[in-house]
């Protein structure tokens, strides 16, 4: 298995740029997840890494190798795409070896590696069935199988859960990722998805705008994110407009309506500027009339609404004029809310971030 490094990756379709000076260091073994809205260039590229699509600058080395220049079929890595690319017409055997026979190995050697190859994606005895014969989930273990029983030094994952059913794709997730790590086999997998990429992924490269605005763990992406595009992309946040009041020894102070907040973040602004207060909904905490606010920002709130969930229980409240929202576990000793109500919500200070406005 080998890593990945893009060095300055860029593609432009005349004075449109689809990737702009991409640097990434993809480790070997890692399961790495491109993350973004449409049109962010991530597509872009892993189809420049698998030689789909030939770049307008920078290198790709695989394994240190410079591949850049090399065609497809050459550079030893395999794609999976987001409709699987299952010919109706073969077999599953057929279907797998295809690419053995394009490389014209020996009959017997492809019999054995089809075999093993049905065994990885757990579809033994599946050798003379059909597409049509297939559920959604099946044909992708098949698309999977074709091509790792080509040995590739790199799988590329195209969008591969978006053709599947929600049910489905919650399960074929958790299979993926426990696949990749029983093989150890370099993954970029791209997604818009963000609860795939939170899952499944050692790291994350979140993209907007043809850029890689930030790389992290999945804990990093979302507790840390490292501005507001990533904050607002990444799960659910409250943003408050605020006002830097002064820098701390820890984070800064900020002003919210009138009262005086301690944030995280936020040091590189000068005091005065305009910014924005994130908290995360599940940060939040709902304290009703007569008990007792055990945190150290403690504000006023009149609750607007309640979104039943099931597990959680969503409120929306005001809060010195702008929209909060909370969410609280739904068991039976926590009070509901009643609409109208006044409560007092808080969160401890190193769960509120403050970013550039």
């Amino acid at each position: 298995m080998s890593d990945v490094q893009l060095k300055r990756l860029t593609k432009a379709y005349g004075g449109s740029v689809a990737v702009n000076a991409v640097d990434l260091h993809i480790r070997q073994g890692e399961f790495f997840s491109l993350l973004g809205p449409s049109g962010c260039g991530k597509t872009t590229t892993l189809r420049m890494i698998a030689g789909f699509v030939r770049p307008s600058g920078g290198q790709i080395l695989v394994g240190g190798e410079d591949i850049t220049a090399l065609p497809p079929e050459k550079r030893g890595i395999g794609i999976v795409f987001q409709n699987y690319a299952i010919f109706p017409h073969m077999s599953v055997a057929e279907n797998i070896a295809f690419g053995l026979m394009l490389r014209k190995q020996p009959r017997e050697t492809i019999r054995r590696k089809v075999a093993d190859a049905l065994r990885q994606v757990g579809l033994t005895g599946y050798d003379e069935r059909f597409q049509r014969q297939l559920s959604g989930g099946e044909q992708q273990r098949v698309a999977l199988a074709r091509v790792l029983v080509t040995e590739p030094r790199i799988l590329l994952l195209d969008e591969p859960l978006s053709a599947l059913d929600k049910s489905l794709r919650e399960d074929m997730k958790y299979w993926i990722k426990d696949l990749q790590r029983s093989l150890g086999i370099t993954t970029v997998y791209v997604t818009h998805d963000q609860d795939e990429a939170l899952t499944m992924s050692d790291r994350i490269g979140v993209m907007n705008r043809s850029v890689v605005v930030q790389v992290g763990t999945p804990q990093e992406i979302y507790e840390s994110p490292q501005d507001l595009f990533v904050t607002t992309f990444i799960g659910h946040s409250n943003v408050f407009d605020v006002t830097l009041k002064r820098r701390t020894g820890e984070g800064v102070v900020v002003d919210l309506a009138g009262t005086e907040l301690p944030s995280a973040g936020g040091r590189d602004l000068p005091d005065g500027a305009a910014a924005k207060l994130v908290v995360r909904p599940e940060n939040v905490l709902l304290f009703g009339p007569g008990e007792a606010a055990d945190v150290p920002i403690r504000l006023p709130a009149t609750v607007l609404g309640e979104t039943y969930q099931g597990a959680i229980v969503r409120y929306r409240l005001d809060v010195g004029g702008q929209t909060l929202v909370a969410e609280r576990q739904n068991q039976s000793r926590l009070a509901r809310f009643p609409v109208g109500g006044m409560v007092t919500v808080g969160w401890d200070p190193d769960r509120g971030k403050t970013l550039h406005a």
